[in-house]
């Protein structure tokens, strides 16, 4: 005579359902992708307010959760990557900004042009809103350094150069620091209108929808 199994009660077989949803939606969230929102405009043009992004945490390595310690090596981040990390200043922040000088990088900017290691490098992405030109002695928006990057440092900065905080005004990203790479927008609209009214919805930016982040 074959032993009788035991059937699970449902309650006990949803609960263990939801444990183990719950328990891969973590881990995909913590080493895998997370979900991020633009909520302001330092990224211009190249990303909008309101825009939703995906971000492909596994990309620059697995790392301890909390302490940001590498356990497995994958690639470093390169110029021209929009990253994003946590604020040097208020690590429970997270800021998104493009890479523009690696450890070892001299990083210098004259009249909000950019020089990397002596000479003036293709910058395509920079947006201007304002032809003032700021000496360094009042402000590094527009002539800065020159600087090294130190070891295990990043140099970061917004795509609005004119109105972005970035390592121009309080320095590095730590590589420690760094959560993932900005890999495609699954969502946008403005958020500047009312959550429940027609306006929000009409304000979809279906154009931007699986746009890949360059």
């Amino acid at each position: 005579m074959e032993p009788v199994q035991k059937r699970k009660s449902v309650f006990r077989e949803y609960a263990e359902a939801i444990i183990v949803a719950i328990l891969l939606a973590l881990f995909i969230r913590t080493f895998v992708i997370q979900a991020f929102k633009i909520p302001s405009g330092s990224m211009l043009p190249t990303l909008l307010i309101g825009d939703h992004l995906l971000v492909n945490k596994f990309i620059y390595g697995i790392k301890v959760p909390f302490t940001g310690k590498q356990l497995v090596p994958i690639k470093d981040p390169k110029t021209g990557d929009i990253i994003v990390f946590r604020y040097p200043k208020d690590r429970s922040v997270d800021y998104i900004k493009r890479v523009v000088g690696e450890p070892g990088d001299t990083i210098q900017l004259k009249n909000k042009k950019l020089y990397k290691n002596g000479a003036r490098i293709d910058d395509p992405h920079a947006h201007f809103t304002n032809t003032a030109m700021l000496p360094a002695a009042v402000s590094p928006k527009d002539n800065f350094g020159p600087i090294t990057v130190p070891d295990g440092k990043y140099f970061v900065m917004g795509d609005n150069r004119d109105n972005s905080s970035d390592s121009r005004f309080w320095g590095y990203v730590d590589e420690a620091d760094v959560l993932g790479k900005a890999l495609i927008i699954y969502w946008s609209w403005d958020i500047d209108l009312p959550l429940l009214s027609l306006d929000r919805f009409t304000s979809i930016r279906w154009d931007r929808l699986a746009d890949i982040i360059r």
